[in-house]
């Protein structure tokens, strides 16, 4: 028995009973808080984090070159540099005077350098494809906080025409986001452009990098190759010739010339004019970078007349010694005539082509029958795309047959009332002079892989539009259509290939409003020689105004024909 100085005791047990009731309570509740951190919020904090401490960069992919026949350059990437800023290491009273620093280098206003670098995130563009001069002052400032990224800038050849990129309209461009745009850079866009790779940085608090595995980066996989059917020396020809032809011959509004290999389909020469420098087309005038080899819808005039003339000789319609009265004639309350307003009597069908009758070429049509007739135009491709692999080919298809009239059936015989683009009335042509074999047209002759440079070749599509002895026929007529005495292609002569090309003038009135005006479309196509064509070329002059020249395929187009014919003939020393 304790003593009445001696207290009590303390309950320590109590005490210590209720210590542990609250740090079992502050452990439930700090698990259930790092429960909740690390698994209902882990994303959001995570994705913070990264913002903070970590910016990803793109890896550009190369795009692949594009290449002419022989291997030499068309289109390639020359090295360019892009400025970026990361706004998260430059403290905001920094960056006042770090736009002062930079901004002459970048050749920009400091107040515009400063509105950037105060955006939020941690990465935007000050500047972009400068050259290695602009890097070398700006690596010289060592400014914190400031990048350079490595990229690649599309770089053309000149044309010899001045203020002009060389093949623009059939090559394209690549805009500043490095889309390809328009002709093969478009078309092929998913092959040249590659794979992008990516690179995360991390930032310590201090923004130093910190490197900690590959696994932070993913390698770009650049695009492939394209080796083009081109034959640049009779590129640069051509495009001086069209030039010529427009801008001197005819005075006229536009050009388009289109040389391909008979055989294979593939693009040697492909020129518009007017036309633009793709290294700079931001500058240019929008509607140049359109191709009217594809894109622009017309009627081909007496061109067409051959493929009429093809279906009546695959039909034994006709011979080309038969003779007929070949008068103006009234159809369906409208009189049609041919080009001197006048009837021509007795003519044979080889004169019907080479003076390029249009009444000839109804009774032509007449003989074959309207559905023969209409079945040889869906043959030869008109009405259809062509396929051809360069962008924005637009096609018109025929009306359904139905529908057709008398004056229908008899104006398409000479290519009005009938739109066609010129790559589909050249691949028409091209059936004749391939032995009645249509082979699509392609720029692209064969894909390139950027590491093993194998080869995988570009194979076109053909069919079988007549039989070949019908075509060999006719081939051997339109020699007529140059040599000929009075017939209307003898401008296109070349004095070693006589009797051995073989053409077709072609003069279409431009409708306007369904009315025919003044303006016409002049155009001549030709293959030499006639037994082995070796090319088939396609020259266009549209709407011209001079003068002193009669405004014909025969005067307008065949000497430009001729000239670009006379190149390739010793270019690639084609021989009678």
């Amino acid at each position: 028995m304790r003593g009445w100085f001696v207290a009590e005791a303390p309950d320590f047990r109590a005490r210590g009973l209720w210590l542990l009731v609250i740090f079992g309570v502050l452990t439930v509740v700090l698990s259930l808080r790092l429960a909740d951190v690390q698994l209902r919020q882990h994303g959001d904090l995570a994705a913070a984090a990264a913002r903070q401490h970590g910016i990803d960069i793109t890896l550009r992919a190369h795009r692949g070159r594009i290449l002419d026949r022989d291997g030499s350059l068309l289109a390639g990437d020359v090295p360019v540099y892009s400025i970026f800023a990361d706004p998260g290491v430059i403290r905001p009273d920094q960056r006042h005077a770090v736009a002062a620093r930079v901004a002459p280098v970048l050749g920009m206003g400091p107040s515009h350098l400063e509105s950037l670098m105060n955006q939020p995130g941690r990465f935007v563009y000050l500047a972009r494809r400068v050259d290695e001069s602009v890097t070398t002052r700006l690596r010289a400032l060592k400014v914190y906080g400031i990048g350079i990224i490595p990229e690649d800038q599309r770089s053309y050849g000149p044309s010899p025409l001045p203020g002009v990129s060389f093949a623009s309209n059939l090559l394209g461009f690549v805009d500043h986001d490095g889309h390809g745009q328009y002709g093969v850079e478009s078309r092929y866009e998913s092959v040249l452009r590659g794979q992008d790779g990516i690179e995360t940085t991390l930032r310590d608090v201090a923004g130093n990098p910190i490197v900690l595995t590959n696994e932070q980066r993913r390698d770009a996989r650049n695009g492939s190759d394209l080796r083009l059917g081109l034959d640049s020396k009779l590129q640069y020809w051509a495009e001086q010739a069209l030039a010529k032809g427009v801008t001197t011959d005819g005075q006229a509004e536009s050009g388009t010339l289109m040389v391909m290999d008979t055989k294979t389909g593939a693009i040697r020469a492909w020129a518009d004019y007017p036309s633009y420098d793709a290294n700079h087309y931001s500058s240019s005038d929008i509607g140049l970078f359109r191709d009217s080899a594809v894109d622009n819808l017309y009627e081909p005039g007496s061109v067409m007349k051959v493929v009429t003339f093809a279906g009546g000789l695959e039909h034994h319609a006709f011979t080309p010694d038969q003779t007929i009265n070949e008068s103006q004639q009234s159809i369906g309350g409208f009189l049609i005539h041919d080009w001197d307003n006048r009837s021509h009597g007795k003519v044979t069908f080889q004169w019907v082509l080479d003076d390029s009758l249009n009444n000839g070429a109804i009774e032509v049509m007449r003989r074959t029958g309207k559905d023969p007739y209409y079945q040889n135009l869906l043959a030869f491709g008109i009405g259809s795309p062509t396929g051809v692999d360069v962008a924005g080919e637009v096609n018109q298809p025929l009306r359904p047959q139905h529908s057709w009239t008398d004056v229908d059936y008899a104006t398409a015989s000479f290519g009005q009332q009938v739109q066609a683009t010129p790559v589909q009335m050249l691949a028409a042509v091209n059936a004749i002079a391939n032995g009645g074999v249509w082979v699509q047209p392609h720029a692209v002759e064969a894909i390139v892989d950027p590491q093993t440079r194998v080869e995988t070749p570009v194979v076109p599509r053909t069919r079988q539009v007549m039989s070949a002895d019908a075509a060999h026929q006719l081939a051997h007529m339109m020699t007529g259509v140059v040599e000929d005495r009075g017939a209307s292609g003898y401008l296109a002569k070349i004095p070693a290939f006589k009797g051995l090309i073989g053409g077709k003038t072609g003069t279409a009135s431009v409708a306007v409003n369904g009315a025919y005006g003044a303006d016409i479309i002049a155009s001549f196509v030709g293959f030499l020689p006639v037994d082995d064509p070796q090319f088939t070329a396609f020259v266009i002059i549209r709407k011209p105004h001079e003068s002193r020249v009669p405004h014909e395929g025969a005067y307008l187009a065949a000497p430009v024909w001729k000239s670009v014919a006379q190149l390739a003939v010793d270019a690639w020393r084609i021989v009678p």
